[in-house]
């Protein structure tokens, strides 16, 4: 359960780090790599712990397929509350093959 829980939470901090700045488009490139790149080092303490802590009770397809639906839902909550984008419908149709990709993964 761990591994899922720092997944998440280094989700956060990455869409943070990769999408936050949308906000402050007035701000010079320079300030912005420089915040993203603080926020991002957050994101690494807790990704790589979530990885090896992960591999072995999972493999590194299904940590990487995880972790992938993991980012389209921290997304998702992201652009609609954060960015204020509206969640259209070809996104819920790519989430949900994404999701199916899942099941294909875990399936032995």
């Amino acid at each position: 359960m761990w591994p899922i829980v720092l997944l998440t939470l280094s989700n956060v901090f990455m869409t943070f780090a990769w999408y936050g700045h949308l906000k402050f488009r007035s701000s010079p490139l320079w300030i912005v790599i420089l915040v993203s790149w603080g926020i991002a080092f957050f994101e690494y303490c807790l990704q790589v712990p979530a990885n090896r802590m992960g591999y072995g009770q999972f493999s590194g397809a299904q940590l990487k397929v995880m972790q992938e639906v993991i980012t389209l839902v921290v997304f998702a909550l992201f652009s609609v509350f954060y960015l204020k984008e509206a969640f259209k419908w070809n996104y819920v149709v790519g989430f949900v093959l994404i999701v199916l990709a899942v099941f294909v993964v875990f399936r032995e």
